[in-house]
């Protein structure tokens, strides 16, 4: 069954029921997107590395080396 189907289902029995209806598939993508970043972050101060930044600092150095 597909995320769709499974949606409809849902839907289906929500209405029938008279309950509210599910949040569409991929309505809150954004939320977690931006609480899983929130908690990289989070996890980086806790073991005293910078928060920001690391990837930058990295091309940095790996395009231009120290002689």
């Amino acid at each position: 069954m597909s995320i769709t189907q499974q949606y409809l289902l849902d839907t289906y029995r929500a209405r029938r029921h008279g309950e509210p209806a599910p949040p569409a598939p991929g309505a809150h993508d954004w939320q977690v997107v931006r609480e899983w970043r929130d908690h990289r972050l989070f996890r980086a101060v806790l073991a005293e590395r910078s928060a920001r930044g690391r990837t930058r600092r990295f091309l940095g150095r790996w395009l231009h080396p120290n002689p």
